[in-house]
């Protein structure tokens, strides 16, 4: 790719991967054919898919934006390594396995490196409602003839722990009650597919879920929209406010994303709600210079981990400078080294980064070490003077919808080799 352009057009966001893999998980529930909609053409979706397949659920895919999933019932709760260690989400049929079938033998899951991410709270919850585990030779396995509810309470809001808990809770005996959940909007996507499903949840949206379990053989497949990726919607902000120039992003919710599109504000992106032919559209116009700001990621409705690599890469080539502190993950710099390939001024210490922006950045070959870094190294090379070439680019392809092809469509210099 080559920068020094700027964007203009519109570019459409697709549904989200941080809650489509978690539905898939979630039709694991009950029998029945489920469809999701607004379906992200991902690699992430089809290794999901995989996994699935393995343990008997049949699957088709009618258009790239739409899935039909079938559970016949006769399931083998076994999630082997060969695939469990290729996706993070596999952890996901942990919890709806459980719940139905009182047994799971699981693969320790892969996905991203960027540092330990225990599942301890998960494994800790469910013991708190009857499950007991074995770990042995690099699996995972645990018994629970039926689970019962409990009152659990989260040292931390862990996300995959909250959406484990939550598809467990569903078939337990009685009521559960799981307080410093995850807020984020896949978790409420995924409580109103449960709903529509048949399960009692209230709360949803607040840091107190409360489910009374229903008998099993009481849920029904159902169809669902799936929730657009406030991910890929902020790298598409990142894209034009590094590059230049007026794009109209479909599909965008900015009340998933207030506290991020008020610290874009104070760089100096003007950024809208405009209505056009019906839909709305969130215009995000460039300042000429964008103005450095101070960062700490939190949980949602903080700045979540995601958003930080594209953060940094706007301040590269912004006016001062920012310090950015990660308060999830520390491990998550390592994009750090390929930033500095192009020219970035970024010194990390910890769990902080400091970055002096830049005028510009000067392309070089660079490598993708997760999705979003790839994603970042994407929205870099739109900053940098002459050609950056992306390698490891499997990883963009896990979590972004043909992200080359909507640059292009709007004036970016970008193409797959």
């Amino acid at each position: 790719m080559r920068g020094g352009g700027p964007l203009a057009g519109t570019v459409a966001v697709p549904g989200a991967k941080n809650s489509v893999l978690k539905l898939m998980a979630a039709t694991l529930l009950c029998d029945g054919t489920f469809e999701l909609t607004n379906v992200p053409d991902i690699a992430d979706v089809t290794i999901m898919g995989d996994l699935l397949e393995a343990i008997g659920v049949s699957i088709e895919r009618p258009t790239p934006d739409r899935l039909l999933l079938t559970d016949h019932g006769n399931l083998t709760p076994v999630a082997p390594y060969e695939l469990v260690e290729r996706i993070r989400a596999s952890i996901n049929v942990l919890g709806p396995l459980l719940t139905r079938c009182g047994h799971v033998r699981l693969s320790m899951p892969g996905g991203d490196d960027f540092g330990a991410r225990p599942i301890d709270m998960h494994v800790a919850g469910l013991e708190a409602m009857g499950a007991t585990f074995k770990f042995s030779h690099g699996y995972l396995e645990a018994f629970a003839d039926r689970l019962h509810g409990a009152d659990i309470t989260f040292d931390f809001p862990s996300v995959g722990a909250t959406e484990n808990l939550l598809t467990a809770a569903v078939l337990a005996d009685g009521r559960t009650t799981i307080d410093n959940a995850a807020r984020e909007p896949e978790i409420a996507d995924l409580c109103e597919f449960l709903v529509a499903m048949g399960a009692e949840i209230s709360g949803v949206g607040t840091s107190t879920l409360v489910v009374d379990g229903v008998e099993p053989g009481s849920l029904r497949a159902v169809s669902h929209h799936t929730v657009p990726d406030r991910i890929q919607a902020a790298t598409y902000v990142a894209a034009v406010a590094v590059a230049g120039g007026q794009l109209d992003i479909a599909g965008a919710r900015p009340e998933h994303m207030t506290m991020l599109l008020d610290r874009f504000a104070d760089m100096g992106l003007e950024i809208t709600m405009v209505n056009d032919r019906g839909g709305d559209l969130m215009r995000v116009v460039a300042p000429t210079q964008l103005r450095s700001i101070d960062v700490a990621t939190l949980p949602y409705p903080g700045i979540a981990t995601d958003y930080k690599p594209l953060i940094i890469t706007m301040l590269a080539v912004a006016d001062g400078v920012g310090i950015v502190t990660e308060n999830l993950y520390p491990g998550r710099f390592r994009y750090v080294e390929e930033l500095q390939r192009l020219g970035a001024d970024v010194r990390t210490s910890g769990h902080h980064a400091v970055v002096r922006g830049v005028p510009r950045l000067s392309g070089a070959p660079v490598r993708a070490h997760d999705i979003r870094a790839g994603a970042a190294m994407v929205v870099a090379g739109l900053a940098a003077e002459g050609e950056t070439e992306i390698t490891g680019i499997h990883h963009i392809d896990r979590g972004y919808d043909d992200l080359v092809g909507r640059l292009s469509a709007v004036g970016a210099h970008i193409e797959r080799r």
